[in-house]
Formats: C-alpha cells, sequence, structure tokens
C-alpha cells in the first residue's frame, strides 16, 4: 500500500472521527473501522481495533475538555461505566465472528437511525431532569442501557458512543452537553478495554496506519471539544445528528460499490 494514501485516509478518517467524538460524542471506532476496511483493505475485525485504540485519547481529551465547562457527570455514570466494560469484553469476542461487511453496513444503519433521532427531534433537555429520577429507577436504566451500549461496542466495534449518547439523553435525562461529555468520558474506558480485546483475539494491528489515526483524531477531538461546548444544545443536536447520516451513508454508498 502506498504510503501517501495511507497518511490520506488515516488523516481523513482520525478528522472525522475526532470531529464525531469532540462534537457529538461518536465513537472514533464507528468511522475509522469501516473506512480502514474501504480504502485501504485492512480486515474489519483489526480496523476496528485500531479505531477503538483511537478513540481512547480522542475520547479522554474530549472528556477533559467538557470537564473544564462544568458539562461531565461521573458520580451518577459509574453504573453505566461497570455494565458496559463487562458487556464490552464480551461484545468483542462475539464480533470477531462476524464477516466483515456484515460488521461495517451493521454500524453505518445504526448511526444513520440515531442521527435521524438528533437531527429530527433536537435534544433539548434540562440539566435538571437527570436529577429529578429516583436512585431506583436511574440506577435501572444505567445498568440496562450499559448492557444494551457495551455489546454495541464490543459486538460491532462502534465504540457504543452512538447508542450511548442515546442512552443518556432519552433513558437518563441528560442535557445534552452534559451527555456528551459524560459519553466521551465513558467511551475512553470502552474504547480502551475493547481495542485490548481486539488485540489480543486478532494479535498486532497495521503500526503506521495506528499511530496515524491515534494523531489524528487527537488533534481533531480536541479541536471539536472546544467549539461544541460553546455550541447552543439544538444546534449541537442536528450537526450531531447531520455528522452521524453523512458519514454512515458515504460509507455505505462507497462500500457496496466496490
Amino acid at each position: 500500500m502506498n504510503l501517501f494514501i495511507k497518511v490520506i485516509v488515516c488523516f481523513v478518517a482520525g478528522a472525522g472521527a475526532g470531529i464525531g467524538t469532540g462534537f457529538a460524542g461518536m465513537s472514533a471506532a464507528a468511522i475509522i473501522g469501516p473506512m480502514l476496511t474501504v480504502f485501504l483493505g485492512l480486515p474489519a475485525y483489526q480496523a476496528v481495533g485500531i479505531g477503538l485504540a483511537s478513540d481512547v485519547l480522542a475520547s479522554a481529551i474530549s472528556a477533559w475538555t467538557y470537564k473544564k465547562n462544568d458539562n461531565l457527570d461521573i458520580k451518577n455514570s459509574l453504573p453505566l461505566i461497570i455494565s458496559v466494560l463487562i458487556m464490552t469484553i464480551v461484545g468483542s469476542y462475539l464480533g470477531s465472528l462476524l464477516p466483515n461487511r456484515a460488521m461495517s453496513s451493521t454500524t453505518q444503519f445504526g448511526l444513520i437511525m440515531v442521527g435521524l433521532k438528533f437531527l429530527i427531534k433536537p435534544v433539548n433537555n434540562p440539566k435538571e431532569k437527570v436529577s429529578s429520577m429516583s436512585k431506583k429507577e436511574r440506577l435501572i436504566k444505567a445498568i440496562v442501557g450499559g448492557l444494551i451500549v457495551g455489546s454495541i461496542c464490543g459486538f460491532m466495534g462502534a465504540g457504543g458512543g452512538m447508542m450511548l449518547l442515546f442512552v443518556l439523553t432519552s433513558f437518563l435525562g441528560y442535557e445534552l452537553h452534559m451527555a456528551v461529555g459524560t459519553s466521551v468520558f465513558i467511551m475512553a474506558f470502552t474504547a480502551f478495554t475493547g481495542g485490548m480485546s481486539h488485540f489480543v483475539v486478532a494479535g498486532v494491528p497495521d503500526i503506521i496506519s495506528l499511530v496515524l489515526c491515534i494523531v489524528f483524531t487527537f488533534i481533531f477531538a480536541r479541536i471539536a471539544a472546544v467549539i461544541a461546548n460553546k455550541a447552543p444544545a439544538k444546534t449541537l443536536s442536528r450537526v450531531a445528528g447531520s455528522i452521524m447520516i453523512g458519514i454512515s451513508v458515504v460509507i455505505l454508498v462507497v462500500d457496496y460499490l466496490m
């Protein structure tokens, strides 16, 4: 593979993933995985592992940025984190049994559905809504939502970002900025767990692609997170939906034409 082409593909994938992570709380793996598979011909499971590894630092720097703006809820998200991590490991093994195209297509269709939800009906929850729930109700919803998200993270390689944001806003009533900040915080852990699981099962991935994607994703995630914290909730919701749908449609079209 020509090095120049590899750099260009990783740059585009990393830029898109970083913007999606910092601005919309998306998983970098949902973008990087399919792009490396389609344009560089990497095995889907290996490409997803690279995407998840890129997700770790990108999600961490995004979470730190949202924390600085008081848009991160660690205390109430702990049950969600634990259940997500458990199912990420299980889902990662099951994901290795899927064919390449099934992994890519399933991820993209899921992104389109969630993207339409954020685009058509922007999230506009007040920050007080999450605290109005009883502790029991919040705990049950967090655990159930975490089990679902963890399965998606490991099984599809989506990092769980698209569904995690949906769970936080629709199940737990989070305000969108708080949801994105909490989402990327949790993704830093799920991506690390999922990435390590992928590398244990599939072995060491393409090092050049791995390093390039990590660097580019990190840079753009930081820039996007700074901008997102200054944007109104409705604008953020519509941009998030547009990013999800746009990237997913492009990848699906290219995937089926090749």
